[in-house]
């Protein structure tokens, strides 16, 4: 577990070179004065993006969470779950448009994730 990064990871690192590459550098990495320290910020467009690993935030957890033998990782994802909601529904609130890509679609199809932010206004 000690290993497991929280910033930086392989993934976000090709997030960050795909942005860099598709939109333009006008972006922050790991922003710690907005709630939920976002992976992304684009302060111009108030503009917040998450990139979440499918396991630790629980993609389609509802569909293989009663396979889960052990109570610590249920209630690790669930409780994430729930910051993740809290946080979105906070930053909208004060007025940031918040993206959430999740592991699998940034790898498979990272030209679509890209499109998801270019038609934003102000890109």
């Amino acid at each position: 577990m000690s290993r497991i990064k929280s910033e930086n990871t392989g993934l976000e690192l090709a997030f960050f070179r795909m942005l860099r590459k598709w939109i333009k550098p006008g972006f922050r990495r790991h922003v710690r004065a907005l709630r939920g320290k976002p992976d992304v910020v684009f302060p111009d467009q108030r503009v917040c993006v998450f990139v979440d690993g499918d396991f630790w935030h629980g993609w389609q957890y509802p569909r293989w969470k009663h396979r889960m033998k052990n109570n610590f990782w249920r209630d690790k994802i669930e409780s994430n779950r729930k910051r993740d909601s809290r946080t979105h529904v906070y930053l909208r609130s004060k007025g940031w448009i918040v993206l959430r890509f999740w592991e699998h679609e940034i790898r498979t199809k990272p030209m679509e994730v890209v499109k998801r932010i270019k038609a934003l206004p102000g890109f």
